[in-house]
């Protein structure tokens, strides 16, 4: 040994880490023969564990703080090891350290989609993604069930596990809560907060804590999404025949306002014309149609036309005749008309009518 080995063995041994990487969870301290001095000094900084370990047992776990290492501040290593040299001489020991600060936006999410039944689109497939936070609670144990004699931790080393207990008690909370598909996104904060209380259990088993767990989004497949799209479409459209006029209304508006371009404006009114037609259709198509067996629909009422003072009136249903027959304003040499006709007729020869003017009494007398 050189003369500058022996001074620096005269030197203090200082025991310390200072961690850049900002994902590390359990950093062995390095050293040759993982000697440590009589009277290192042992520096533990705030959000770091230190754990003494000698022949694979874990001994001693320090706080934050300056520690002299001697016989009377490991008294757990010295009683397991009975150190019958007080430590006049070099010891051996593994010394780690473990950062318990927390460790934020961890990612997690569903690998495949979870099948559930919902009550109004019936069975579904939902994918869920979000965050979640953790800390080193008990260094001992961390070591123990996880790191083991791994001189480097990181995190990317246990996530994988932690997600997937994740990932399955979320499927489970999920179908069992029953929450409609529409109504998920206002129990997000609800569902978080159920499960980092029904997940921390497990989290104990490995010396954890699962600080924090947020659920970001629950979607659906493109293919479903696209559909519910048209039907909130739909939704927000409403009346088609309000809308349709509404079109229109606007296209009239914008012709007036500029009239160099009628002939696009009148395109639109064109194509608005035959978005009414087309709203006219499916509104149709909507109304409920009869059951199977049941009585078919009602005719439409018969429309009749009348000359009165050599003017087209009407259309009028019959009921309405009637009563113009009873007021004198229709008589029996009154032109009428309706569809199928082949042309006008006085109202006494159509045989339609007959039954409307024998329910009208006579003129009276002359006196």
């Amino acid at each position: 040994m050189n003369l500058w080995e022996k001074v620096k063995g005269q030197f203090i041994d200082v025991i310390e880490w200072v961690d850049a990487t900002g994902d590390t969870l359990v950093w062995k301290f390095p050293r040759a023969d993982n000697e440590i001095k009589n009277g290192a000094q042992l520096i533990v900084r705030e959000s770091q564990m230190a754990v003494f370990m000698h022949e694979g047992e874990i001994g001693d776990v320090f706080g934050p703080g300056r520690v002299e290492l001697t016989t009377n501040n490991i008294p757990v290593l010295t009683t397991l090891k009975s150190w019958k040299y007080a430590f006049n001489a070099p010891f051996k020991c593994d010394v780690f350290f473990v950062s318990t600060r927390q460790f934020t936006d961890l990612k997690w999410g569903t690998k495949n989609p979870i099948m559930m039944r919902d009550p109004e689109f019936g069975p579904v497939r939902l994918r869920a993604f979000g965050s979640y936070c953790i800390r080193v609670s008990d260094p001992a144990a961390f070591i123990r069930q996880i790191a083991g004699t791994d001189t480097l931790f990181q995190t990317d080393e246990i996530t994988g596990q932690l997600r997937n207990i994740l990932v399955s008690r979320f499927a489970d909370a999920l179908a069992e809560s029953k929450i409609p598909m529409l109504d998920l996104a206002a129990n997000y904060n609800e569902m978080g907060d159920l499960l980092g209380a029904k997940l921390q259990p497990e989290f104990d088993d490995y010396g954890t804590t699962l600080t924090k767990f947020l659920i970001e989004n629950v979607s659906l497949p493109n293919e479903v999404e696209e559909v519910l799209d048209k039907r909130t479409k739909m939704g927000l459209v409403g009346n088609l025949n309000q809308y349709t006029q509404f079109q229109t209304a606007e296209a009239i508006e914008a012709m007036a306002a500029n009239p160099s371009g009628g002939s696009g404006a009148m395109g639109m009114i064109a194509g608005v014309g035959m978005g009414n037609v087309v709203g006219g259709a499916m509104q149709g198509a909507a109304q409920p149609q009869p059951p199977a067996g049941g009585p078919p629909p009602l005719p439409p009422a018969v429309q009749w036309y009348a000359g009165i003072n050599n003017q087209q009136a009407g259309p009028f249903t019959p009921e309405q005749l009637q009563q113009m027959i009873a007021q004198g304003q229709i008589d029996r040499d009154t032109l009428v008309w309706k569809q199928g006709m082949a042309g006008w007729e006085k109202a006494g020869q159509v045989d339609d009518l007959q039954g409307l003017f024998g329910a009208v009494p006579p003129p009276l007398p002359p006196d």
